[in-house]
């Protein structure tokens, strides 16, 4: 793994979960459980989406690290497409109809200790592996990636939902 590429990386997926951690404080958690609409998500199930999502982004990071199994399978062309760019497609999605993190949270210290404790885990992981085997997981429909790359996707994935956040808060908060 090449340090300077690594370190870039972490830098920008810190940079990024520190923006949803500030963020935080601009709202209360009646805010945070609104939604713009009743088929929508709220800011706060957006929040533990990326919580949850980032964890698992996470134990694909640390799988992908202790060995070197699917070192030779590739990403599925739309994943290249969005590396090759560092961003999601600039799209709406449908929420998944079976997602279980579509529950409102209780509190805002449950989002502020998610996503410290996933930016803790996942600087861990770096920091205790500097020369990590080159294995890949596979993700559900974008194929095969390798730790470094899971780490692109996550802090990818958190900046995709900085574009709901902002469509949210013109839905909720406007002017």
């Amino acid at each position: 793994m090449e340090t300077n590429h690594t370190t870039t990386l972490l830098r920008h997926f810190n940079e990024t979960i520190e923006v949803w951690i500030t963020y935080l404080n601009d709202y209360t958690l009646e805010m945070l459980c609104r939604k713009p609409r009743e088929d929508a998500w709220s800011l706060g199930q957006v929040y533990l989406h990326i919580i949850a999502d980032t964890t698992f982004f996470y134990e694909q990071m640390k799988a992908a690290l202790v060995d070197n199994v699917n070192h030779d399978k590739a990403m599925h062309k739309h994943a290249k497409a969005m590396f090759a760019k560092n961003d999601f497609p600039d799209m709406l999605v449908e929420n998944p109809s079976n997602d279980p993190y579509s529950r409102q949270p209780q509190n805002k210290e449950e989002l502020l200790q998610g996503l410290l404790r996933v930016k803790q885990a996942v600087n861990t992981l770096y920091a205790a592996n500097p020369s990590p085997a080159g294995g890949k997981t596979e993700h559900p429909g974008l194929l095969f990636f390798s730790s470094l790359e899971w780490l692109q996707f996550a802090e990818m994935h958190m900046r995709h939902h900085l574009r709901q956040k902002k469509r949210i808060d013109e839905q909720l908060f406007p002017g």
